[in-house]
Parts: structure tokens; C-alpha cells; sequence
């Protein structure tokens, strides 16, 4: 008996693990199907309390549709003018640059005794005017125009999502509050209506109905504490990019870096990338600061106050107000952006901190020890 509970377990472990190997090869193949859906859901979760406020006010679930994504168009156009602007200016001044870098690395290349001509006369403007403009700039516009329709299919996604959001709730309520008690319910009435014994099987109905009163508020709590979570981390996360970007450009633009406000934007957009974009955030403006000065102080000064800003924004404030409220274990979030990455590029990356919290929400309601057990090594907390 011991043998044949062991041997299913075990068969359990292996069906569950190629389980999860499917569902993760699936969504890597069809992720331009999946990556817009989940895309939508989220905007549904983030604009949830302007909607319910505007419902309050009778206003047509059309309209409230309309007006979400006009907000979402004026995001996204504010946000893309302002990323054009800055890197339209920060082009113009590339030549120079060009320059001082090609000299810089020939410098090195005679003080460490390099012979090779490819390093001694080196030319970024010989190597740029090498490349096939042409190909770049198609490849470009085939981008922008991929990156505009991927925005349409997320919409159109988005529109869908807010209409049947609450034919899906009812869906799950009916498969896992109804299936279970509603049967019973039948029964006892059933027996109830030819049987004496009223006062006992009374009782028994009484727990039933509150059996489903226990499941309804569970299944109304696990959606609530997911739309919260989302909510305060994708404004937390808005907050603290946007607060750590707007002091790397006043710090720079003390200092004398060119072009704060671009590297201000790459602090803001590549923070959104857990743990790997904010080493990307850092080293952008570093290297180009050894570019544009000759003193090591500057460049010491600029790598102290950027790593300054991103260890108070990202390694204290922001685990003070996201990390305690996902309660997610360091070293799962640093898993989840590697698998999320690898199954959705950088959206998976961007994506993956929400995604791994709503898996530990749904498991962390499960009945199963097993599962408990996975939700326990999930958390940061100690249970």
C-alpha cells in the first residue's frame, strides 16, 4: 500500500512537472496571441477604479470603454513624444561623441601596445558608414509599425475584457462555489419534503449554505486581493520610476552630464525590468560620462549618485512598498523575470513580477499541503 501511494505520488510529481513544461512551451508559440490578451487584462485591473466610479455615476459601460482608451492614448502619445524628443536631440550630438570615443579607444590601444590598425585607427564614422541605412530604416518602420499594431490588438483585446468580465466571474463562481454545494442543496430538499426527520437534515442545509457563503467570499476575496496587488504595483512602480528618474536628471544636470533628461528616461523605462534593468540603467549613463569627461572624480561622482538613487529607490523604497504587499521571495522574482523572459522576450521580463504574484494569490487559496507548501517558498516572509 505504501509502495503503490508512493508510486502515485511520484506520477503525480512527473505529470504535473511536463504539465507546466506544455503550458510554458504553449504560451512561448503562441505568444503574440497571449501576450496582447494578458496585456489587456492588466489595463482592465489598472483602470478598475476609475471604471467602478464611473459606473457609480450611471454611466454606459460603452462609454466608460471609449474614455479608457482615449486615456490610453494620450498616455502613450505623451510618453512616446517626450522618448522621441530627447533621443531626436541626443542624436544630433552623436558626431562628437563619435569622435572623442574613437580617440579614446586608440589611445588605449598604443598605451597597452596593441599593433592591430583595425584598434589604432579606429573610426566609428567608418564603421557607420559601413552599414546599410537602407535595411535600418525599413527595419525600423516595419518595427514601428509592428509596435502599433501589437497597441490595436491589445485594445481590441481590452474592449472585450471589460465587456465580459463579469460573465467570466460568474463562470468560475458557478464551476467552484456552485458545483459542490448546489448538489447537496438538492438532495437534502429532496429528502426533506419526505422526511420526519426535518429539524437534523435543517442543520445540514444550514452548514451547506454557509459552506457556499465561506466559498463566495473566498472566491470575491482572492479577485479583490489580485485587482489590489496589481493596482499598487503598477502605480508603486509608475511612482518610484518616475521619482528616480526626475533626480537622475537633476543629479546629472548639476554635474554637467549631457542630456539628462535621456538618461533621466532610461532609469524610468528600464526599471521596469526587475533586478537586470536597473545594472542596464546604470552602466548607459556611466559609460558615457567616461566619454564626455576627462577627470576620474566626475566619473566617480556619477556612479556613486546614480547607484545612490537606485539603491534608495529600488532597493529600499520600493521592496518597503511593493515587496511587503506581493510578499515574494527575492530569489523567485529574480526566477520568474529569467522564465517569463525566456517565454516572452522583454514583455515577459516586464510582465513577470504581477504574473508570479497572481499564481501565489490563486495557489495560497488552494486546499492542497502541497500547494501551501510551494506558496510557503514563494513568500519573503517566514510563516
Amino acid at each position: 500500500m505504501k509502495a503503490k501511494s508512493l508510486i502515485d505520488s511520484s506520477s503525480k510529481f512527473f505529470i504535473t512537472t511536463i504539465g507546466i513544461i506544455v503550458i510554458g512551451i504553449v504560451l512561448k508559440e503562441l505568444s503574440h496571441i497571449f501576450i496582447p490578451l494578458v496585456i489587456a487584462i492588466f489595463l482592465f485591473f489598472a483602470f478598475a477604479p476609475l471604471n467602478n466610479i464611473l459606473e457609480k455615476f450611471k454611466i454606459p459601460l460603452f462609454l466608460i470603454t471609449i474614455i479608457d482608451i482615449v486615456i490610453t492614448f494620450a498616455f502613450l502619445y505623451g510618453v512616446g513624444k517626450v522618448v522621441f524628443d530627447s533621443f531626436m536631440q541626443f542624436s544630433e550630438g552623436l558626431p562628437f561623441y563619435d569622435e572623442k570615443l574613437s580617440q579614446m579607444i586608440r589611445n588605449i590601444a598604443v598605451s597597452w601596445g596593441i599593433k592591430d590598425t583595425f584598434f589604432t585607427n579606429f573610426s566609428f564614422e567608418q564603421l557607420l558608414s559601413k552599414l546599410d541605412y537602407s535595411s535600418i530604416a525599413g527595419g525600423f518602420f516595419s518595427s514601428t509599425f509592428s509596435i502599433l499594431g501589437s497597441i490595436l490588438f491589445v485594445l481590441f483585446y481590452f474592449v472585450f475584457v471589460i465587456s465580459g468580465e463579469r460573465t467570466i466571474y460568474q463562470a468560475i463562481k458557478n464551476r467552484y462555489v456552485y458545483k459542490k454545494v448546489k448538489p447537496e442543496l438538492k438532495k437534502i430538499k429532496k429528502y426533506l419534503s419526505s422526511s420526519s426527520a426535518a429539524a437534523d437534515e435543517q442543520a445540514n442545509t444550514d452548514e451547506l449554505l454557509l459552506e457556499r457563503q465561506k466559498r463566495e467570499e473566498q472566491l470575491e476575496n482572492t479577485f479583490r486581493i489580485i485587482t489590489e496587488q496589481i493596482q499598487r504595483y503598477i502605480l508603486t512602480k509608475l511612482s518610484v520610476n518616475l521619482a528616480a528618474g526626475i533626480l537622475t536628471s537633476l543629479a546629472l544636470y548639476i554635474i554637467g552630464i549631457d542630456y539628462p533628461i535621456v538618461w533621466g528616461l532610461f532609469v524610468f523605462l528600464f526599471n521596469f525590468i526587475p533586478t537586470i534593468g536597473s545594472a542596464a540603467a546604470l552602466i548607459l549613463p556611466v559609460l558615457f560620462s567616461i566619454v564626455q569627461f576627462d577627470s576620474f572624480g566626475l566619473v566617480l561622482l556619477v556612479i556613486l549618485i546614480m547607484a545612490g538613487i537606485q539603491t534608495l529607490a529600488f532597493n529600499v523604497a520600493e521592496p518597503m512598498i511593493v515587496g511587503k504587499s506581493l510578499n515574494l521571495n527575492p530569489l523567485l522574482i529574480l526566477l520568474s523575470v529569467l522564465v517569463w523572459g525566456y517565454i516572452w522576450g522583454i514583455v515577459g521580463m516586464l510582465l513577470s513580477v504581477p504574473l508570479t504574484a497572481i499564481i501565489k494569490i490563486i495557489i495560497s487559496n488552494s486546499s492542497s499541503q502541497n500547494l501551501h507548501f510551494i506558496e510557503q517558498l514563494m513568500s519573503q516572509e517566514k510563516a
